[in-house]
């Protein structure tokens, strides 16, 4: 099935980047310049490069400074839908949560502040593979486990049981989740309105508990999270060698 299916995306950015100061005085985390140009809107391009046009953004920290560059998302070629999370931040699948009246599609969730080059193209027709899945994750291997969260697959990739971090024991066979997701717009009844709550700590066991079918995409191509000034620079320093 053709990837063009999927033409929405979420892309999670009202974090408050504290970790990243001095480079978020200012700016939300998501606005940090890599290579001179903002990370959500490498975001956007990616996502752009792989037909996903229609892109949601949640916001909480300075969001003028990303409503003002972006806009609607027309000088980007794409089409972009704001959601203000005041007073409090809903969390990552809380923040999925918000747009749920304006989603009736499948869709990806990007985690803002991780610099991503997977194929979303690739990712989708993954998923359309797995005819009963109501979502797909990213997974991959992981240099620091204890403090990952952790999933354990079935030869066919899909989801047995997961392990929240942090570990004081490992389990025997794992792989870490990764900043990228599928999910079928089913998710949303699986999600409580205007509370916090997060992807990998309630909304994924949620959907394993009650029988819901996930499946792990293995992560093939660059991703890192830039919550640290060492991992920004590690960032930058892997694109200047390309």
């Amino acid at each position: 099935m053709n990837s063009a299916k999927i033409t929405k995306a979420i892309i999670l950015s009202a974090g408050l980047g504290t970790r990243l100061r001095p480079l978020t005085e200012g700016i939300p985390k998501v606005m940090v310049p890599i290579l001179g140009k903002p990370l959500l809107l490498h975001h956007i391009e990616q996502l752009k490069k792989h037909r996903v046009t229609d892109i949601f953004i949640n916001l909480h920290y300075l969001p003028d400074v990303i409503t003002d560059y972006f806009g609607d998302g027309s000088k980007f070629g794409v089409n972009i839908t704001y959601k203000l999370e005041t007073p409090i931040i809903l969390g990552t699948a809380g923040g999925i949560k918000s747009f749920e009246e304006k989603i009736q599609d499948n869709f990806f969730v990007v985690y803002g502040d991780v610099f991503s080059l997977l194929d979303y193209s690739k990712m989708a027709n993954y998923f359309f593979t797995k005819k009963d899945a109501i979502a797909v994750s990213v997974v991959g291997d992981t240099d620091h486990p204890k403090d990952s969260d952790l999933v354990e697959m079935g030869d066919n990739g899909k989801f047995i049981k997961l392990y929240p971090k942090p570990h004081s024991v490992l389990p025997l066979q794992y792989k870490s989740l990764k900043a990228g997701f599928i999910f079928s717009p089913k998710i949303f009844k699986f999600i409580p309105k205007g509370i916090y709550s997060e992807i990998d700590h309630e909304l994924l066991p949620n959907l394993l508990k009650a029988g819901e079918k996930v499946y792990g995409y293995e992560l093939q191509e660059y991703m890192k999270d830039i919550g640290t000034i060492e991992r920004y620079k590690e960032v930058e320093a892997f694109l200047r060698n390309q």
